[in-house]
């Protein structure tokens, strides 16, 4: 038995953040990685930074394909799918050696690769990469293990064999046909990624709408412009059954109370990502989890056993990095620095990288409905932009919900060119609790999309 005053396990965004803090102070920490192909966690190997990598070279096809509205002419291009793959790879190889690094600094021998589980409270038994198996223990312990994708109980899926978001990075050659099952985020990055790699394109939804979770002039601004690209849709359909007939795979699909039939080349599941505790044996700790499968925390990401908290995806929050980033800032303000911080009242942004990106931060008009504000709402094509327009990125929608009584931002999505760097100004605003007027009467400089704000909040 191995004794450290403290264990982490997993070394996604939070732990691998945590542990050099952790050391600084003068605890004996152990950081356990399943695999040297995972160090860094989720985003870097199998997730934000592959997937955007990818993104970035189908925006490049995109353009190259388009530039004539630029007046460049291009006689002849070609994409290089193995190149596009590799560039991938030495991305993330790039970033996982990175961290690699900087964990071996900081931790020397107490990096242990290897899958961890517990055997008792406070104690870990780690089946080593070496074939060995150690016990460690420690008075505190950090779980951040995360999450992988969900695989539907479809009869045949197995049999007839499907892509993840993981596995369909990893393809020598461009699917012909590939059918997309999911309709959220990681559906929709990867539909529009292939579409303009050349790979023809079908999107099966179980919901009425794609992007379930937003307003449904959002989600019908996001459908349309996708279906000009010629990206195709099939929602509120259910998949019965999976077939491999040679070379493609055939689903049995129920819509309304019509049974159809699609064929494709390639199938990539994408309905979203489960929790990785069953491989945890966390009933041996006692901590508790939901339905669902995630590590039930309090506001303070402590479980229901005293000296083991939960971080990242592990614990249900919003899968996102930057989330995971935070989880680590609030254990070491609590844990190290004396400070007493939480997770309530923290905005989060999402991002999807389609382009044009949607951003999106704080309650919809529907929800913002639900819980009883009186609201009102400001809506603004992007076209109205004049960076969209010097850019040629005209397509898009902003809008956004302002209490009426206070002048406060509920909330804002942005369908636009840089969303995703625009909603951070949204955010500061909201956080800092000023009224929506510090945007719409704040001098932003011209010609930036940022300056959108000017024109969406004049419209309330």
């Amino acid at each position: 038995m191995e004794h450290y005053d403290d264990i982490i396990i997993g070394g996604g965004k939070a732990g691998k953040t945590l542990a050099p803090a952790l050391v600084a102070t003068g605890r004996k920490t152990a950081l356990v990685e399943r695999s040297l192909n995972m160090i860094g966690g989720t985003c870097i190997n199998v997730a934000c930074i592959p997937t955007k990598t990818m993104v970035a070279s189908a925006n490049v096809a995109n353009i190259v394909r388009n530039s004539d509205a630029y007046g460049v002419k291009v006689h002849a291009s070609t994409l290089d799918f193995a190149e596009v793959i590799r560039r991938k790879r030495i991305v993330v190889q790039s970033m996982r050696e990175m961290n690699l690094h900087n964990l071996k600094i900081a931790l020397g021998h107490e990096l242990i690769v290897g899958t961890g589980r517990f055997v008792a409270p406070q104690t870990i038994e780690v089946a080593t990469d070496e074939g060995n198996t150690r016990l460690i223990t420690a008075e505190r312990l950090f779980i951040n293990t995360g999450t992988r994708p969900l695989i539907p109980s479809i009869p045949g899926l197995k049999e007839a064999g499907f892509l993840t978001s993981e596995s369909i990075m990893e393809l020598e050659q461009l699917p012909e046909h590939l059918l997309i099952l999911g309709s959220g985020y990681i559906g929709l990055e990867f539909a529009q990624m292939f579409w303009r790699f050349g790979s023809r394109v079908k999107v099966i939804g179980q919901s009425e709408q794609i992007l379930s979770q937003q307003d449904p002039d959002i989600a019908m601004a996001v459908q349309t412009l996708l279906e000009r690209e010629g990206i195709e849709f099939l929602l509120n359909a259910k998949v019965l059954k999976a077939d491999r007939a040679g070379n493609a795979i055939k689903l049995q699909i129920q819509v309304a109370n019509q049974q159809i039939e699609l064929q494709g080349s390639h199938l990539l599941v994408a309905v979203g990502r489960v929790p990785t505790t069953d491989s945890l044996n966390l009933a041996a700790a006692g901590v508790a989890t939901d339905a669902r499968g995630f590590i039930v925390v309090n506001d303070r990401l402590e479980t229901n056993v005293p000296g083991i908290w939960a971080l990242g995806d592990i614990n249900g929050c919003p899968q996102y990095t930057h989330v995971s980033l935070d989880d680590y800032r609030i254990i070491k303000a609590n844990l190290i620095d004396g400070g007493n911080r939480n997770t309530s009242d923290r905005p989060i942004p999402s991002c999807l990288f389609i382009d044009p990106e949607l951003a999106h931060l704080g309650l919809t008009e529907t929800e913002a409905q639900q819980q009883g504000y009186a609201i009102r709402v400001a809506k603004l094509d992007a076209s109205a932009i004049p960076r969209a327009r010097t850019l040629g990125k005209t397509d898009g929608l902003l809008k956004a919900i302002v209490d009426t009584e206070t002048g406060h931002i509920l909330g804002a999505s942005l369908l636009c060119h840089e969303a995703g760097e625009v909603i951070s100004t949204v955010q500061m605003v909201m956080q800092a609790q000023m009224p929506y007027t510090v945007l719409r009467d704040g001098v932003l400089t011209h010609p930036t999309m940022t300056e959108g704000l000017n024109l969406l909040f004049s419209k309330m």
